[in-house]
């Protein structure tokens, strides 16, 4: 019997968690369970149907780094609520995994505030936005990451590719050959040069607009934004309030600002094995 997700197999996983988890990956597991080809098929006729063939989809960017506090809490349950309110069919996300982190300029490796963890995590990220190009199965991936995260069990990582249903092969093959560090350079160079610069993370953006501290509040600005019709129902309701939210955020130290160029970077290595216990291995 397949278990639905690693976090619903163990025993004391609490009342709240489960439903939490169970409302977001029901979407994605009938996703996967449907051939690929039928789900393209009638997702598109679906979006045709129901929105605007001339309206323009609002681009929703969130540059964030595995393994703070803020950034699981706005994944697991904030960000998430898009694929079930309809908002998912009117914005184009980007998952930007960098965050903070930074460059040693004296030995050119890459270094993360929380750690080696955070920096392999962001790679794993990175690498599954990359190979599968499918925002629900990346975004899939990325929320059972940081709800292990949330529960201080981020090193079960693995276990997230067999709860999906999910081939685990092309993200680590990605991880290990070494385009995972690419992708990171990449990142990070867009990540350094975001104009006004990023100063903590969740940092949001709304058609390249920052929310600040009130990034909780991005429906509302998704929706301000949006000009097509009919709208979702998550837009019939929300109203961008008058008095910004103060969220909690990881600020980003001065360190963090120094990568000038998209040069070749070396990530700090360990074995994998002190990481995570790889079945493969």
């Amino acid at each position: 019997m397949l278990c639905i997700n690693y976090l619903l197999c163990t025993k004391q996983t609490k009342m709240t968690s489960w439903k939490s988890v169970l409302l977001f990956l029901i979407p994605f597991l009938l996703i996967f369970f449907a051939s690929p080809s039928s789900f393209v098929t009638s997702y598109s006729l679906d979006v045709q149907d129901g929105l605007s063939k001339n309206a323009a989809k609002v681009n929703l960017s969130v540059y964030y780094e595995a393994l703070c506090p803020s950034c699981a809490d706005f994944i697991v349950r904030n960000l998430m609520t898009i694929f079930n309110n309809g908002l998912i069919d009117i914005i184009n996300l980007r998952m930007i995994p960098w965050g903070n982190a930074h460059v040693n300029r004296v030995n050119n490796t890459m270094v993360c505030q929380n750690g080696l963890d955070e920096c392999e995590l962001n790679t794993i990220q990175a690498c599954a936005i990359n190979v599968w190009n499918n925002v629900n199965k990346y975004y899939a991936l990325i929320y059972c990451i940081e709800f292990l995260a949330i529960e201080g069990r981020h090193r079960n990582w693995l276990t997230c590719f067999s709860s999906l249903g999910l081939s685990k092969k092309p993200v680590m093959e990605c991880y290990k050959n070494g385009n995972g560090t690419k992708l990171d350079v990449v990142y990070g160079y867009e990540t350094t040069h975001l104009k006004p610069p990023q100063t903590f993370v969740p940092w949001v953006l709304v058609n390249n607009q920052p929310l600040g501290t009130d990034y909780k509040n991005f429906t509302a600005y998704v929706c301000n934004a949006y000009k097509g019709d009919p709208v979702p129902t998550a837009c019939i309701m929300p109203k961008i309030s008058s008095v910004k939210g103060a969220n909690p955020v990881c600020y980003r130290g001065i360190e963090a600002m120094s990568m000038t160029s998209l040069r070749p970077k070396k990530r700090l290595s360990r074995s994998r094995k002190s990481f995570h216990k790889d079945p493969s291995d």
